[in-house]
């Protein structure tokens, strides 16, 4: 769950653990509306501890590229990440030769 997603679950829960039961309790509530409240406060604090015990999500792909072939003329032999996107790991390794202009042998982080 993304760090927003959680925020937003957290919010809504301690909002519906707070307001309607309380609108309800303070209008001389019968059976019925008691019970729904006491429902309700439960719900909300249920999804309150579900969202806090959420772990953050992984950090994206892993990238691997082994034994790649011969690069020229601007080619690339690995992993291409323009500008540095992505976020999970890369690894190359025993990577073929590069030759020529702008030719790469590996990761190339470049635009």
């Amino acid at each position: 769950m993304s760090q927003g997603w959680k925020i937003t679950v957290i919010v809504l829960a301690v909002v519906g653990v707070l307001s309607t039961p309380l609108i309800w309790l303070l209008d001389s509530p019968g059976a019925g509306q008691l019970a729904g409240a006491t429902v309700q406060a439960a719900v909300g604090i249920a999804a309150l501890v579900w969202a806090l015990f959420q772990r953050p999500p992984s950090a994206g792909p892993t990238d691997r590229t082994v034994r790649t072939g011969k690069a020229s003329r601007g080619g690339i032999t690995g992993i291409r990440r323009p500008g540095g996107r992505g976020r999970g790991s890369a690894t190359a390794e025993q990577t073929g030769e590069a030759s020529g202009k702008n030719s790469v042998s590996g990761i190339d982080y470049s635009n």
